[in-house]
Parts: C-alpha cells; structure tokens; sequence
C-alpha cells in the first residue's frame, strides 16, 4: 500500500500533463461558451423562460435576468481564456467553476452529463498548482516556475475520466442496451441517409454491434490508455469512437471534451513534444527550456512544487471526500425501488450516457373542491417547448411544475386546488402507458429526496412498440 501512494500520490512528476490539461480545458471551455452565446442558448434558455425546475436543495439559484445572465457569461468566458493562458489562473479557476455551476444549477431540464463533468474538473483545477508552467503567469511572478509537482496533481484527472469511463460502461450492463439494443435501434435508423455507412444502420445487427462495442469501449478503455504499449491505438480508439457519436448523435461538445481531456493519459514526454511546437514565442513566455523534462526523481537544477503540509493535509481531506461522493453517486440508485430508467430516482449524475428513448405527454387536471369546477392545464403558457418535453418524462419535475401550478393559482386567489396529472410515457420502444397514479393530489406530495410511492410500476414484460412493428 505504502508503495501505490508512493507512486501514484507523493513522488514528484514532470509538470507538463497538466500544463497542457490546463490550456486544453481552458481552451475548449472558452469555444463552448462563445459556441453557446452565438447560438442564442443564453436568452432562450436562461432569459425567456418564467419558471425554472430547481435542484432540490438549490431553489435559491435562480436567473440574474437578461443582464445579469449575459454578464454571468462574460465572466464566464473571461475565466476559461484566463485559464487557457494561465493568467491570475487561481482567481480564475475559482470563478470559472462558481460561474460555469451557477448556471448549471439554474434549470435541471437543462442538465447534461457533460456539463457536470465540467464542473468537476473546474472544482478540481482550483485545488491544483497548473500555473507553474507553460503560463503566462510566469511573467508576473517567475518565482512561481515548477517543472516538477506531486504525482497525485496529475493522476486525479486521470482517476475522474477513469470514473466516467467506468460507470458509464457499467450502466450499460443491462437488459435493454445488451438484449434488445435499445435505444440504439431507434436511433440509429434516423441516420440512414449519410454517406456510406447509411444503408448499414437500419439494420438490427449493426445496433447490436454498436452496442455491445459500447459497453465493452467503456469499460476497458481506460486500462488501455494506462499501458504504454497499446496507448497510442487506444487513444485512435477514442478518437474514432467520440468522433462517430458527433456524427450520429446531437450531443454537443461533449465528444470533443473527452476527446482531447483523454490526452492527459500519455507520458510528459509527449506533452513537453506539444509544448515545443507552440513554436518559440509561447516557449519565451512560459520560460520552458528547450531540454526535455524525464520523469524520475528531480534532477539537479530544476524546481520542484510541494504544499505546505498544512494545505496538503485539507487538500487530501477535500479529495478523499470528493473521490467518495464520485463512487456513491452513480450507486445511490441502489436505494430506490423500481426500473431506474423509469422512475429517474438516482439518475442524474450518475454517468449514465444515452441509455434511453423516453418521451411522454403530461397533462395536469384542476379541481376546486369549493366550486367543483373542473379544468385542464395548458402547459405552453407556463413552459418553453424544451422544458415541457423534459418534464414531461421526469417524475420529480412533474411534482416540481404541480406544486409551481398551485402557487400561481394562490396568487390568484384560489387555494385548496386539487391538481393530479395524467403522465402516459413510452421508453426505449415500448407502448405508452401511465407513469404517474392520476388519482393522486401532487399538491398534497412533498418534494425531496424520498421514493415517490406515486410512481406506478413499470411494467416489464410490456410488448415493444418497436419490435412489433419493426423487422
């Protein structure tokens, strides 16, 4: 055991994994913002909407309007392109991930596995020394220069895509992705008219392909990157396989994310080899010399970072924490009964990556015991079309929307409403049906992290839809 924190934790490592990780995630961070403000995304998902769906426990994160949100932005930006340069990059990286949470926490019809991965990696970049080479903050204070850091500085990121990987792999170890190649022989039909590969993926034997390589790609990929010898084909693997999801799927910068955050895998050689080809000006201002840096013990005349003890005794504390909530995360699903596809309860933040076609239609019915009046609700008033959708499907946010309904009928003077819904959801190819009891008063069910007993039971054997119709 002494050995593996040795080798892994305190030994000291060549700086530049991290250094470049640094400019890469700071990089593509400040593409993606700029990608997201010229697209509109800002107003139409943040600015025009009336109601947001809150994270339990985060109900006081709420939209800075238009103003606001668009300076929220800038921020934003700024920080990921300070990062990128390693510029006031502790001050940066403090407000990226603040910034870049914020808004995450806004709205969860908004959440994508890939924004959370974000964060994490911003949390994770605070706690680091990614300044101390290759940086622009050099220049500002060259006694910050290290070439040498402990070990573990780098090996966390490789320990949280090596999470990602694994329980995204792990999720797809069920029933419908192996058995039945759901949602893959929906989707992938929807591309039949691209080039080549097109003909091929109507048919079922290509779902299943993709499927089961899937699973396999995720679960082992990881060990692959951690062998010199079959790095380099792994890393053409990743390549192949995020660059083929863009394609097929609408799944934004995610594939790009991982696609160049995997790179923190190979050796500091190969990353000192990056740094050179910046060509002499960015070598001038990092002060990176032209001799490469060999992992091993510190050589006589270069520096090495250590933490005070006393930074390094909370900062050891902050990991172990965050490592641990990283494991009972994806597993807390343990704790609900039901087909976790169909009740969502320990979905999110999980790592489970397009493991499901869902898609419903709720509509909330209104009585006023006092009058009997009877009425339904129109969902477009209150919603965009996004976020009916996502709610549509999701039994927390169906409570959330029930009891936001019962506030503004408060508001208009009439209380004791009775409101139930009416929720019929078809998932991954299998015939609509109720996911919501229509006889319960929503108005009269807390919200929280409890298991919603008012979630009817998925009904297993039910005939596919898909497979009934399709050959």
């Amino acid at each position: 055991m002494e050995g593996i924190v040795e080798r892994y934790f305190r030994r000291h490592i060549p700086i530049a994994p991290l250094a470049v990780f640094r400019v890469i995630f700071g990089g593509i961070m400040l593409v993606s913002i700029v990608r997201f403000a010229l697209n509109g995304w800002i107003y139409e998902l943040y600015v025009q909407p009336d109601y947001f769906f809150s994270f339990y426990g985060f109900e006081w994160v709420q939209p800075l309007g238009e103003p606001g949100m668009y300076l929220l932005f800038l921020v934003m930006g700024l920080s990921a392109l300070f990062i990128m340069l390693g510029w006031h990059y502790r001050v940066a990286s403090v407000l990226f991930f603040l910034t870049f949470t914020y808004v995450e926490l806004i709205d969860k019809t908004n959440y994508l596995n890939h924004y959370y991965f974000v964060s994490i990696i911003s949390f994770l970049l605070i706690l680091v020394p990614a300044n101390r080479y290759f940086s622009l903050d050099l220049l500002r204070k060259p006694g910050l220069r290290a070439e040498y850091v402990p070990a573990w500085t780098i090996n966390i990121f490789k320990l949280q895509l090596g999470l990602v990987y694994f329980f995204a792999g792990a999720a797809k170890l069920n029933a419908d992705w192996l058995l039945n190649a759901m949602p893959l022989r929906i989707w992938l039909p929807a591309n039949a008219d691209l080039a080549l590969i097109g003909p091929l993926l109507e048919y079922p034997a290509t779902a299943y392909l993709f499927s089961w390589a899937g699973a396999f790609y995720d679960l082992s990929i990881v060990f692959f990157l951690l062998y010199k010898p079959t790095r380099r084909y792994a890393y053409a693997a990743v390549v192949v396989f995020h660059l083929m999801t863009a394609a097929l799927f609408q799944i934004g910068m995610f594939p790009y994310i991982m696609i160049l955050c995997t790179l923190i895998y190979f050796s500091a050689e190969f990353h000192e080899q990056i740094i050179e080809k910046t060509g002499d000006l960015w070598r001038r201002i990092s002060f990176v010399k032209r001799g490469k840096i060999v992992a091993g013990e510190s050589p006589a005349g270069t520096k090495t970072f250590n933490y005070r003890p006393a930074v390094a005794s909370v900062l050891t504390a902050v990991l172990v924490i965050h490592f641990v909530l990283q494991l009972l995360l994806p597993l807390r699903f343990a704790l609900y009964p039901g087909n976790l596809f169909w009740t969502e309860q320990g979905y999110r933040f999980s790592w489970r990556v397009m493991l499901m076609e869902k898609a419903g239609n709720t509509t909330f019915n209104v009585r006023n015991p006092e009058t009997g009046d009877r009425w339904q609700v129109s969902n477009y008033q209150y919603l965009t079309p996004n976020q009916e959708k996502m709610m549509s499907t999701q039994p927390d946010m169906i409570l959330q929307f029930a009891h936001y309904l019962e506030e503004q009928y408060q508001k208009e003077g009439m209380d004791d409403l009775q409101i139930t819904a009416e929720s019929y959801v078809t998932l991954n190819g299998r015939r609509s049906t109720l996911m919501i009891d229509p006889e319960v008063d929503l108005t009269e069910v807390e919200q929280g992290f409890h298991h919603k007993d008012w979630i009817l039971p998925f009904p297993e054997n039910q005939q596919s839809w898909f497979g009934s119709h399709r050959k």
